[in-house]
């Protein structure tokens, strides 16, 4: 998918995310990851069968953001804060094609997330 980029706050302002190290959790497709070539799955991690502690870990160190449709790391990050940073997609049964148009939508507010220091996670919907 070509990078379309056009002002801040329109709907196709997403390059950002691109590059941006992000680390989908195993609730979402590992086919996300042709959309964001920046970011990763736990699958090709070999971490698809790894609890969310491992993950977690995992993204600590290596400097991933986690995406999740999970809440357990939503509540793992208001115990423990950041990092990793926790995007969590809060949209109950959708499609991969769903979650990607929700990253697309909010990329400014997702880039302005991951660039402050003292954030730990966001919620789209």
């Amino acid at each position: 998918m070509p990078c379309v980029c056009r002002r801040p706050g329109t709907a196709s302002y997403w390059c950002a995310l691109l590059t941006m190290p992000l680390l989908f959790d195993q609730n979402l497709s590992f086919h996300i990851t042709r959309v964001f070539p920046g970011s990763t799955h736990v699958r090709n991690l070999g971490l698809e069968e790894a609890n969310d502690g491992v993950i977690w870990d995992y993204a600590k160190r290596a400097g991933f953001t986690i995406v999740s449709k999970d809440g357990d790391f939503h509540q793992r990050s208001l115990l423990y804060g950041q990092p990793p940073k926790v995007i969590w997609i809060r949209r109950g049964n959708c499609s991969t094609q769903d979650v990607i148009k929700i990253l697309q939508a909010f990329a400014a507010d997702v880039e302005q997330f991951l660039d402050d220091p003292s954030a730990a996670f966001l919620v789209l919907s």
